[in-house]
């Protein structure tokens, strides 16, 4: 009985390895065959698109991803013939990987039929606080405040300056600390941009009047609607005034400080190849006491005053480089007091007209030049009126990488404080040219030019030169060295010429 056993045994045993033998075999077989038809179809494809494959970039249109793989599963569903099963695998996983392009495509960019993005990609949270360095490896990067972006740099300073008036002179060696920032909105829409500076002056030792000065203005860009821009602008101004100027007070050992408020309101539409623009601006100037040699101080509110312009514009756009226009205004000056100390009201009306034009060629060369007529006419009749012929501008020119050119002409009708005298007309002139020496060293070059014509009395007129050259030397994003070099130069006939030279450097710390 148990030989029989052993027997079947052995029978079943027998069948079950020839069994396992068949289905091993038929294994290899198929694997054989499946990498067979994976070489024949590598050998089948096109090289250039086995070129295109290797170059293929990640952000390619996904109806070319498509194409390439809808060619490479022809070429190797025609090699494997009849098997059905490895084809249809390959064409349901390219299925799978062309909707997961094209569910990314959608979801991080749309391209336009000219090929141009509608919107850019998304970036992640990490790419976004970390913003891209700036090309100019010494440009500081300023500090992140939520929604805007500070610029802060501080500059402490030593300068010489020398006065000379006909034979005397006097000079004085001070110490300067200025502070100066620019604070700039990242919103999806409107812009908030302010700047500011501020120096103060301390002598050493000599004589010589100190020069603070203090410049704060802000901007808010209203994005109204796709043919309209409004902008909101305040700013504030202080300043001593000028020992040369014409209304100076003489024999004064501290001139008169000078604050002076702005605010205004402008708004831009466009209609079409016409543009228009309306803008109301005020301006209000307060003057501090002037302290006189014997040590009295002499008051000077009879010079308090505010100003108010509306101004209007029409343009038309040749081309977008190209746009004239045709500008008009008017505009009225109150003084607090009706008359001043002399008896005389000073209050007046202004009117004016500008015609010109417009350029923008990018970088390379933009700004605008106007010629126009401008009237002055004061309340109190024993003031003659001021009038005169206008050219106003300024021109941005980059002749080379790395060259930049300014230039600018400035006409206005300026107030005077002497007794029967209305005032005179300041045409002036100025010119920079500032050239990138290397990639942290840039040097600057200067000149402006004023003449004040007192059209209205037998006062000769009187010329302002300046001439002046500096160098920056960038250390590092945070750390700079400056220095100056200017000299000016005031001529009138019948009065002694005075000749200013001043000498700087400083260190500027930035962020």
């Amino acid at each position: 009985m148990s030989h029989i056993s052993t027997a079947v045994i052995l029978r079943r045993t027998g069948r079950l390895r020839a069994g396992t033998a068949a289905a091993l075999l038929a294994c290899l077989c198929l694997a054989a065959t499946a990498t067979r038809a994976q070489e024949t179809a590598t050998d089948d494809i096109d090289p250039n698109t086995v070129e295109r494959l290797q170059n293929l970039d990640p952000q390619t249109d996904t109806n070319d991803t498509t194409g390439l793989s809808a060619t490479t599963n022809a070429n190797a569903g025609s090699a494997t013939g009849t098997d059905q099963q490895t084809t249809g695998t390959t064409m349901n996983t390219t299925s799978a990987e062309q909707s997961e392009t094209e569910g990314e495509d959608e979801n991080f960019s749309r391209v336009a039929s000219d090929g141009t993005r509608e919107n850019m990609p998304v970036l992640r949270v990490e790419d976004e606080l970390r913003p891209a360095l700036p090309d100019n490896p010494y440009e500081p990067l300023g500090i992140r405040l939520g929604s805007f972006l500070l610029k802060p740099s501080t500059t402490q300073g030593l300068g010489y300056e020398r006065t000379t008036t006909g034979d005397s002179s006097e000079s004085r060696s001070f110490s300067t600390t200025t502070l100066k920032g620019t604070l700039q909105s990242d919103w999806s829409r409107h812009q908030l941009t302010v700047d500011g500076e501020g120096t103060y002056e301390r002598n050493i030792s000599g004589e010589g009047q100190t020069e603070p000065r203090v410049n704060i203005n802000a901007d808010l860009r209203l994005d109204l609607a796709d043919d309209m821009i409004g902008n909101v602008t305040a700013g504030y101004t202080f300043e001593r005034e000028d020992s040369t100027d014409p209304n100076a007070v003489s024999n004064a050992s501290v001139q008169s400080d000078v604050h002076t408020f702005t605010a205004g309101a402008r708004l831009e539409r466009d209609f079409g190849a016409i543009r228009g623009t309306v803008a109301l601006d005020g301006t209000r100037e307060i003057y501090g006491d002037a302290e006189l040699s014997d040590g009295s101080s002499l008051s000077l509110s009879d010079r308090d005053r505010m100003e108010g312009r509306l101004t209007a514009r029409v343009g038309y756009e040749l081309s977008p480089a190209l746009i004239p226009f045709l500008e008009s205004y008017v505009g009225r000056s109150v003084y607090d007091e009706e008359r001043d100390s002399a008896g005389y009201a000073r209050s007046s009306d202004s009117y004016g007209l500008r015609l010109g034009a417009a350029v923008d060629l990018g970088e390379k060369l933009s700004g605008e030049l106007g010629v126009g007529y401008e009237r002055a006419k004061f309340d109190d009749s024993r003031l003659k009126e001021l009038d005169t012929v206008t050219v106003d501008g300024s021109l941005n020119w980059s002749p080379q990488r790395g060259t930049d050119v300014t230039l600018g002409l400035t006409t206005s009708i300026e107030p005077s404080t002497t007794a029967g005298q209305s005032g005179y007309v300041s045409y002036g002139t100025n010119a920079r040219i500032a050239h990138m020496l290397r990639d942290n060293l840039v040097a600057s070059l200067r000149g402006t030019y004023e003449r004040r014509d007192f059209k209205t009395s037998a006062i000769d007129d009187q010329n302002v030169y300046l001439v002046g050259t500096g160098l920056e030397w960038s250390i590092n994003r945070t750390l700079a060295m400056t220095g100056d070099l200017s000299y000016e130069r005031t001529t009138q006939s019948g009065s002694p010429d005075t000749g200013v030279t001043r000498a700087g450097i400083g260190l500027v710390m930035r962020r």
